[in-house]
């Protein structure tokens, strides 16, 4: 499993939200530096957004899922074009960032 990863529940339809795009960025300075991409799988999940082997640097990152997109398959009008979830890895660690969406709201929390 990649050390970090997500899960997203779409809670309007109460099922997992599948084929959803997601980038994992690094603050680099006053920058972001995009480092992985990927999409959800049939439950929600993206189990290898980074090699097994892969470890990051300490420092903050960010998640983007794009969320226009995923409510476009199906005609579903939305307020966020996409969500930006910012977080600080402090040290090496699993972590789970997961997303419970809807198409006018969205929350997060540090998952396990």
């Amino acid at each position: 499993m990649s050390q970090i990863t997500t899960h997203i529940l779409d809670t309007t339809k109460g099922k997992p939200a599948a084929n959803v795009s997601i980038a994992l960025l690094q603050q680099v300075g006053d920058n972001w530096q995009e480092i992985a991409r990927g999409k959800t799988n049939a439950d929600g999940r993206i189990p290898d957004l980074l090699p097994k082997e892969k470890q990051v640097e300490l420092g903050v990152y960010k998640m983007k899922f794009y969320t226009q997109e995923y409510f476009a398959q199906d005609g579903t009008a939305n307020f966020y074009p996409f969500v930006e979830i910012v977080f600080n890895v402090a040290e090496n660690a699993h972590y789970h960032v997961p997303l419970l969406l809807n198409p006018f709201g969205y929350s997060t929390y540090r998952g396990s």
